[in-house]
């Protein structure tokens, strides 16, 4: 039996019953599968989880979490970063999935056509600001022309609703400035920030026209399971390759407000259950003051548990051509809702680490 038989075992046990609607289901025990359980707890996923002793292993009796209203949720996208954070989901009757390419209208027609759809949440975009910056056609492909189908689509199939996310990319290098939502005189300084603004006033031409209605939420550094590039994800791979030294690009005093995932998954939650009609953009962070990269460094080392490592810094006063070297965003539009964050920025890297440890990064 190889080391992923326990782990496939743990999963399909948890899909079984989900498809069946079982209320809970018991997992032999293992320090691995409770690692697991806490990770897909953290993510949403699972209601709750508990290990209970027994004579032999023990077992972990998984809670199983169901949308009680009953809605199907359809996704599409064209797997760049792989297919393994939705392969649970899969045999999920509520759970749809087609690979495509969203920047073809054609593509996006038949996603309407064949589905009735009442509330689209565009997440497609280019996700990686310094991928983006060496090639603008990514940028303007995969973040505006994916805006302009989904809307054309939504148009001709009449659905009115739409969540978009944006992102602090958008403000540009304002560097003393509390930024809120009203802001003027933004200029984005990155292909992607330029092409996430570009989209925002697209949708606001279709809220206009066609009677939409949207929120957008403008993300800082999103950061939490699964992470796949970022100051964080560099730091851990590096660090694995030699724990002596560690490469920091720029001069490590660019600061950022962190957010951790779950906690904007919440706010989502309760600005769409809440949101009724127009247009309404919101800024969604945290309320601490952002993470330095040099202390994201010393984060991951302690972590990690490491001694006496060296940090390298490449100068300048920013990672790359693009990278804003600090931002401060107001939020106090979305905590008037009643959400709040439950992680600081620094508390936002430090799960981030650990959930990246116990997922064997």
């Amino acid at each position: 039996m190889n080391t992923t038989d326990p782990i496939a075992d743990m999963l399909t046990r948890i899909r079984n019953a989900n498809t069946s609607k079982h209320k809970t289901v018991d997992i032999p025990a293992s320090k691995m599968k409770t690692g697991i359980a806490e990770i897909l707890f953290k993510e949403g996923y699972i209601k709750a989880y508990e290990e209970i002793k027994d004579e032999n292993q023990g077992i972990i009796r998984v809670t199983l979490k169901y949308d009680e209203k009953g809605n199907r949720v359809i996704v599409a996208d064209k797997l760049i970063m792989g297919k393994q954070n939705i392969e649970h989901l899969m045999e999920n009757e509520r759970f749809k999935f087609y690979e495509m390419e969203l920047a073809d209208q054609g593509n996006v027609d038949r996603l309407f056509s064949e589905n009735n759809i009442d509330v689209v949440y565009h997440m497609a975009a280019n996700s990686d600001i310094q991928k983006g910056g060496k090639e603008p056609s990514i940028d303007f492909n995969d973040t505006l022309l994916t805006t302009r189908a989904l809307l054309e689509g939504m148009r001709k199939a009449n659905v009115k609703k739409m969540f978009f996310a944006s992102t602090s990319a958008v403000y540009g290098e304002m560097l003393d400035v509390k930024l809120t939502e009203t802001t003027g005189g933004i200029k984005p300084v990155s292909y992607y920030g330029g092409a996430k603004l570009a989209s925002e006033a697209l949708i606001s031409s279709y809220v206009s026209m066609c009677d939409m209605s949207v929120v957008i939420f403008r993300f800082p550094n999103v950061i939490g399971p699964r992470l796949t590039h970022g100051a964080v994800f560099d730091f851990i791979r590096k660090l694995r390759k030699n724990p002596k030294e560690l490469e920091i690009l720029g001069n490590g005093t660019q600061c950022k407000p962190y957010i951790y995932v779950l906690d904007l998954v919440e706010a989502i939650v309760k600005l769409t259950e809440e949101f009724k009609q127009g247009e309404e953009v919101y800024n969604i962070s945290v309320e601490s003051e952002g993470t330095t990269v040099t202390h994201i460094a010393e984060i991951v080392v302690d972590v990690l548990g490491l001694k006496d490592v060296t940090f390298k810094y490449t100068g300048g006063d920013r990672g790359w051509k693009g990278d804003v070297p600090r931002f401060s965003y107001d939020i106090s539009k979305v905590l008037s809702t009643g959400w709040k964050p439950k992680h600081t920025s620094d508390e936002a890297v430090r799960q981030t680490v650990s959930d990246a440890i116990k997922a064997g990064m």
